[in-house]
């Protein structure tokens, strides 16, 4: 056998390197990617070529859809607000009582911790808000508006204390419910319902006064 027949068995031979499978929605894909990887890494402490790994393409693909991480970021950002909002408040029956809307609201929020932990992890996150726009900042404060008027307007009614400014009184509330989530992810306690119940009425306690 000469060596021409040699080398063309040998390439014959030689494994095929396998190709990545074809991904429909290559945005979406890259959106979930960015998701997961920053949740989990943070935003300043994960490269581009990590997330294009994790969405199975390759990185100056992401460059086709986003054109610098601050602009992916910022997409995922907002995709994300407007979704949470509308789990947290979408459908509210602002006619029940008092009581009954914020034990819901405190039950749509632990939901949501325990069936998209990547996407709380991100909006928890604070390592993001140095790539926030102008738009994102925007939607923030539309997002946050119609709560902050809602405390402020239990308290004209008597409901909700007066010695505390709405937004402090807010801040109170959603920073004692994600240090408990943080608590519990960090192995420090494990969370029964009856704890996270005992959260939510501290936390009532604490608005009224």
């Amino acid at each position: 056998m000469n060596n021409h027949s040699k080398t063309a068995n040998n390439k014959a031979q030689a494994p095929a390197r396998a190709a990545r499978p074809r991904i429909k929605d290559k945005r979406s894909a890259i959106l979930q990617a960015a998701l997961k990887v920053f949740a989990e890494g943070g935003v300043n402490g994960v490269p581009m070529p990590v997330v294009a790994q994790q969405a199975n393409v390759g990185t100056g693909t992401i460059y086709r859809y986003f054109e610098s991480k601050e602009l992916l970021v910022n997409e995922l950002f907002r995709e994300q607000k407007i979704a949470i909002n509308q789990r947290l408040y979408g459908d509210l029956d602002l006619q029940r009582p008092t009581r009954e809307l914020f034990d819901e609201v405190w039950r749509r929020m632990v939901l949501f911790t325990r069936e998209a932990p990547h996407a709380y992890r991100f909006m928890e996150l604070q390592d993001h808000r140095p790539y926030l726009d102008e738009a994102s900042r925007q939607l923030e404060h539309e997002a946050l508006a119609p709560i902050l008027a809602q405390y402020r307007a239990l308290q004209k009614r008597g409901i909700f204390r007066a010695d505390l400014r709405a937004e402090v009184l807010m801040t109170l509330v959603w920073g004692a419910f994600v240090n408990l989530i943080k608590a519990e992810r960090d192995g420090h306690i494990s969370l029964s319902d009856a704890d996270i119940d005992a959260a939510r009425d501290a936390c009532w306690s604490l608005c009224t006064g």
